[in-house]
């Protein structure tokens, strides 16, 4: 699987899951919320693991994911 595949497929999923989550919740907009704050987070671990930055703290450049 591509990357870019990858990323539009997590980025569906998620979507999906937070309107499935907010109809739980009689709230779709919570449920679309939350999907993009877990996509951020799932998406800068993902850049930073495949830029080889994971678990880097370096002072030059800040702390880094």
């Amino acid at each position: 699987m591509s990357r870019t595949a990858l990323r539009v497929s997590v980025t569906v999923g998620l979507l999906v899951a937070g309107v499935v989550i907010g109809l739980v919740f009689q709230n779709v907009w919570l449920g679309i919320l939350l999907a993009a704050i877990i996509w951020l987070g799932w998406f800068l671990g993902y850049e930073s693991r495949r830029g080889r930055n994971a678990g880097v703290n370096d002072e030059d450049h800040g702390i880094e994911l």
